[in-house]
C-alpha cells in the first residue's frame, strides 16, 4: 500500500486538524493606499485619465471592498490624481460603507437611473470629459457598453496594464497570505488520503475536504474540489458520473481554499494500492516535466520559457508534441492570487519576464486516454535569486507526501 494513503476515518482525520489561521493577517491599509498610488502611477505612464475598478478581485485589490459583480453596477473610479469615488445602487450606499476598507465618495444611482451617466458625471467631477478611460478587464459587456454609449469622448481602453501591473508581482503580505493557504490545504491532502477505501465516493471524499479545509480555517471551506479515480483521472478537470475507488486505481485530488482572499490550488496523484509500473513510470515522467519547469524559472525569462521546458522534456520522452497526448493538452501553469488563474501565464506565447513577486502553479499534467492521468501541482514564487516552491512537489509515487524521505 502507498505510504500515507488508507487506514484511517474521516472522524479520526477531523478530530486531529487544527485551525491554522489564528496568527493570519489581513491586508492593511497602508498597503491599499500604496497600491492605489502605484495604479496611478502606471496611469500616467499610459496616458490613462482613470481606471474603473469592477466589483470582484480588482476592487477588492484595490479598495480592500469585499463585492460580488452582479446585474447591477458596482464598482470604483480610480482617478490619474486624487481620491478614489465608489458607484454604487442607492439602496446599497449603507452596506457598501460598511465594507469599505479605503474610504472615497460614494456616488449613488436610483434604480430608474444609469449608472453610466453617473459615471460621465463622476469623472466630469474629477476633470476627466475626454481622454483614455482603462475598463477592468473582468467587467461586463454592458457595463463597458453603457460607460461607451454615455460618454462617447472618451477612449475605452483595457486596463489590465494597470490592474496586471499591480497584481502580478505579489507583496511580501500577499506571499505570507499564499503561504498559509497553501500550508492549509496540504495538510487536508494528507488527511484526506488517509480515509480512502475500496468503494468510497468521489462525493463523500469532496465532501471530508470541505470538512476539513473548514476545520484548518478556511471558513468558506473549500474553494474548488477535484476528485478523480482509475481512467477518469485522464480526464483533466473530471466526468459526469464518477466512479467509485477501486484497489490500484490511480487517485487524483485537486483542491485548494482561501485566506483573506488568497488562494491555494494543489493537486496530488498517487495509487491506492500497489502502483504497477506503467503508473511508475508516468508518475515519474509527471515529476522530471515539473522539475524541467522549476528549473527554468529564472528572473528575467519569458514566462514562456518555462512552459518549453517541460514541453521539451516531455516531447524526449516521446510524448506529444506540443499539446497532443498522451502528453500534455495545456498551459504548465498560471499565476495565483486573489484569482485562482490570473495573469501572467506559464505558456509558450506569454513572453512576459519573471519578475520577484510572481506566483505560479506547476502543473505540466499527462494525459493517457482510455488509461489515467497524472497531475503533480505545486505553486512556487520568484524571488532575486530564482524560484522558490511554496509547497515540496510530491517526494515519489510510494511515498507521495515524504513521510519516509531521507
Amino acid at each position: 500500500m502507498t505510504i500515507g494513503v488508507g487506514g484511517s476515518t474521516a472522524k479520526i482525520e477531523l478530530e486531529n486538524l487544527v485551525n491554522m489561521t489564528h496568527e493570519v493577517e489581513a491586508i492593511s491599509e497602508a498597503e491599499l493606499a500604496q497600491r492605489i498610488e502605484k495604479a496611478q502611477a502606471i496611469m500616467v505612464e499610459n496616458d490613462i485619465a482613470a481606471t474603473y475598478v469592477n466589483a470582484g478581485t480588482n476592487l477588492y485589490y484595490f479598495t480592500g471592498t469585499r463585492w460580488y459583480a452582479s446585474e447591477r453596477m458596482v464598482g470604483a473610479i480610480i482617478p490619474q490624481q486624487g481620491s478614489i469615488k465608489y458607484i454604487t445602487p442607492f439602496f446599497e450606499v449603507s452596506t457598501l460603507s460598511q465594507y469599505m476598507t479605503v474610504q472615497g465618495d460614494i456616488k449613488a444611482w436610483q434604480e430608474h437611473e444609469s449608472p453610466y451617466e453617473l459615471v460621465k458625471q463622476t469623472l466630469a467631477e474629477c476633470g476627466i470629459n475626454s481622454g483614455r478611460l482603462a475598463i477592468d478587464e473582468s467587467t461586463a459587456f454592458f457595463i463597458a457598453d453603457g460607460i461607451k454609449k454615455a460618454a462617447p469622448a472618451l477612449e475605452l481602453i483595457d486596463a489590465k496594464c494597470v490592474t496586471a501591473g499591480c497584481r502580478a508581482e505579489k507583496s511580501d503580505s500577499e506571499i505570507v497570505l499564499l503561504q498559509k493557504a497553501k500550508d492549509m490545504t496540504m495538510k487536508v491532502h494528507k488527511a484526506v488520503a488517509r480515509i480512502l477505501r475500496v468503494g468510497i465516493s468521489t462525493q463523500e471524499v469532496t465532501d471530508f475536504i470541505d470538512q476539513a479545509h473548514r476545520k484548518v480555517g478556511a471558513t468558506a471551506g473549500s474553494y474548488f474540489c477535484i476528485v478523480l479515480f482509475g481512467e477518469d483521472s485522464s480526464y483533466p478537470h473530471g466526468v459526469k458520473s464518477p466512479k467509485t475507488l477501486a484497489e490500484n486505481d490511480i487517485v487524483l485530488i485537486d483542491t485548494g481554499c482561501q485566506v483573506e482572499g488568497y488562494n491555494s490550488d494543489i493537486t496530488r496523484t498517487y495509487v491506492f494500492g500497489e502502483p504497477n509500473q506503467r503508473q511508475r513510470d508516468m508518475w515519474l515522467v509527471e515529476k522530471l516535466a515539473q522539475k524541467a519547469a522549476f528549473d527554468a524559472a529564472k528572473i528575467g525569462v519569458p514566462c514562456g520559457d518555462v512552459d518549453v521546458a517541460a514541453r521539451d522534456y516531455l516531447a524526449q520522452q516521446n510524448m506529444g508534441p506540443d499539446y497532443e497526448t498522451p502528453g500534455c493538452p495545456h498551459r504548465t501553469g498560471h499565476g495565483v492570487g486573489l484569482d485562482i488563474h490570473e495573469w501572467p501565464y506559464l505558456v509558450r506565447s506569454d513572453r512576459t519576464p519573471l519578475a520577484k513577486g510572481m506566483c505560479f502553479s506547476n502543473e505540466p499534467m499527462l494525459v493517457l486516454p482510455n488509461e489515467f492521468g497524472v497531475r503533480l501541482e505545486d505553486h512556487f514564487y520568484m524571488t532575486d535569486t530564482g524560484a522558490k516552491w511554496f509547497t515540496e512537489p510530491s517526494y515519489s509515487i510510494d511515498d507521495p507526501f515524504g513521510y519516509q524521505q531521507a
